[in-house]
């Protein structure tokens, strides 16, 4: 009897921590951005492909365990490539907007979003800018607040042929 008492209450005490954490969040991420783009200079058809650390912040609003709508700020970092025989440089950054669809299993959320990026970009002295189909997987795991997740994120970007992020973040639902 006291060990079914003793598992009652245990398991009591963590259901706050496995149920889903509804209301706004903030958070960060850190991880790499990948840069390809196939021919960037036309006379040589050289390729330009780079990667470098890149970041990102995030606000979002979880108003059922399996919706959530979050923006984000995000730095591509500046990933560089040697293209005909020149060092080349990509600065990027743009802030992103997505509808965020949840599949919780306990304490575990796997996620998929899709949304738009609108962003700006710099290479080899050339200006871009635009807005573009984004969309990402990930994972998540909480507890109480606090969740700790990992997410793959790619952006459909004119004239680029990939450009994509993998990181690994933190975020705190207030309630």
């Amino acid at each position: 009897m006291r060990k079914a008492i003793l598992a009652t209450v245990a398991l009591l005490a963590t259901g706050p921590a496995l149920a889903a954490d509804n209301g706004v969040y903030l958070g960060g991420s850190i991880g790499k951005a990948n840069l390809e783009i196939d021919d960037v200079v036309d006379l040589t058809g050289d390729d330009f492909k780079g990667d470098d650390t890149a970041y990102k912040f995030i606000v979002g609003i979880r108003p059922l365990d399996w919706l959530a709508v979050e923006a984000s700020y995000v730095n591509f970092g500046e990933p560089s490539d040697t293209v005909a025989g020149n060092r080349l440089r990509a600065d990027g950054d743009g802030v992103s907007a997505f509808a965020v669809g949840f599949l919780p299993f306990g304490p575990v959320d796997l996620f998929a979003k899709a949304g738009l990026i609108s962003w700006d970009s710099k290479i080899a002295g050339f200006d871009a800018d635009g807005t573009d189909f984004a969309f990402g997987l990930g994972a998540q795991l909480r507890f109480l607040s606090l969740s700790v997740r990992a997410e793959y994120e790619a952006f459909d970007v004119d004239d680029v042929d990939h450009l994509n992020m993998i990181s690994i973040g933190l975020t705190y639902t207030f309630l």
